[in-house]
């Protein structure tokens, strides 16, 4: 297992203390840093920035939202990073959900599953260089129907790697299989060690469909954005993050659509959910931060003394992920790193 470093995204410009946590996440046998993107900061132009100024960490967007750009335009920007990089980079993309794609993007949100397998398909082949590329799909057709003047074309850039890795990020058992199907890598969220036996399910079912074609699947990749806050006590430690947590269950998403807590749902936390969405909803967060449950807490990350901390890292190990990315300042890596030093990647 390896550690990576989640950049997530900006509601204000950020300050040098990103760039010092890049550097220092290099230092320290980081694999990898990830970018995120919301309806503000894009996830790609601050990773060429930072990736300026290191050697050989890997640089990935978490997630790349497929409604932002056509297929063209994710694959133009993914060819131009891995350039840049010199090979250090993954394109993680993701669907979002209808709150995001219908109010912010003004696309569709619906039939996210074909939409994403159509996708990701036209970039591999833009990537891949080999033809002028054509697409006769429902939602992304090349040329365009009916156009006149428009003609398949193949792009002018000579790629880095004409198989630059592709994660999808997934939370439904769907979405998960088909990113063992046609991706190079899964980005989960809200993950348990303690309870994956569906996702395992899942993965299974993607792979004895997989294109032979694509990277064997012992080359899979699971990078799981995990909280890791060391604290005195377990309760002081779970406090810095339950209003997070709060946020993503009762505000991320709709009353009706709302994938992150159908996640806290399917770990078994149903009723607790409603009544964090309702209180969240209602304008009252600090009352719902306080409903987040220990053991929730417990299940999907990492926190407390190093002692208890301890006790949880076996469980990660024997789990799904490939790498641990977690969120922290230059500063607080050099403490998580020293707990998590058996997981470096020197």
């Amino acid at each position: 297992m390896k550690l990576g470093l989640a950049l997530g995204y900006w509601t204000k410009a950020p300050g040098p203390e990103l760039l010092e946590a890049v550097r220092t996440a290099e230092a320290l046998g980081f694999d990898s840093v990830w970018s995120s993107e919301s309806y503000g900061s894009d996830a790609f132009t601050p990773l060429a920035w930072y990736a300026s100024h290191t050697e050989k960490i890997r640089f990935g967007t978490a997630i790349a939202q497929i409604s932002a750009r056509t297929p063209a335009a994710t694959a133009m920007a993914a060819m131009t990073m891995d350039a840049l990089t010199g090979g250090r980079f993954i394109l993680g993309l993701g669907v979002s959900g209808p709150q995001v794609v219908e109010g912010w993007y003004g696309q569709p949100f619906a039939k996210p599953l074909a939409r994403t397998r159509e996708y990701v398909k036209i970039v591999r082949e833009i990537i891949a260089r080999e033809n002028p590329v054509t697409s006769s799909g429902e939602h992304y057709p090349l040329p365009l129907s009916g156009s006149k003047d428009g003609k398949p074309l193949k792009t002018n850039l000579h790629p880095y790697r004409s198989d630059l890795p592709i994660f999808i990020a997934a939370e439904g058992p769907k979405n998960v299989a088909l990113s063992a199907e046609i991706a190079d890598g899964w980005l989960p969220f809200l993950y348990s060690p303690d309870n994956d036996a569906h996702y395992r399910v899942a993965l299974e079912e993607g792979f004895a469909k997989r294109d032979p074609a694509l990277r064997p699947r012992e080359e899979f990749e699971v990078p799981v954005s995990v909280p890791v806050v060391p604290g005195a006590n377990f309760t002081e430690a779970a406090d810095r993050i339950r209003p997070m947590f709060a946020l993503y269950i009762g505000g991320m998403g709709s009353k009706g659509t709302n994938f992150h807590k159908d996640q806290v749902v399917a770990l078994g936390y149903g009723e607790v959910a409603d009544k964090i969405q309702d209180a969240y909803l209602a304008g009252r967060k600090e009352e719902a931060a306080k409903m987040v449950p220990d053991d929730l807490i417990d299940q999907v990350a990492i926190v407390g003394t190093p002692e208890h901390m301890a006790t949880r890292l076996p469980k990660w190990q024997q789990s799904l992920a490939t790498t641990i990315v977690l969120q922290a300042d230059a500063r607080g890596l050099q403490a998580i790193a020293a707990g998590l030093q058996p997981f470096l990647n020197r």
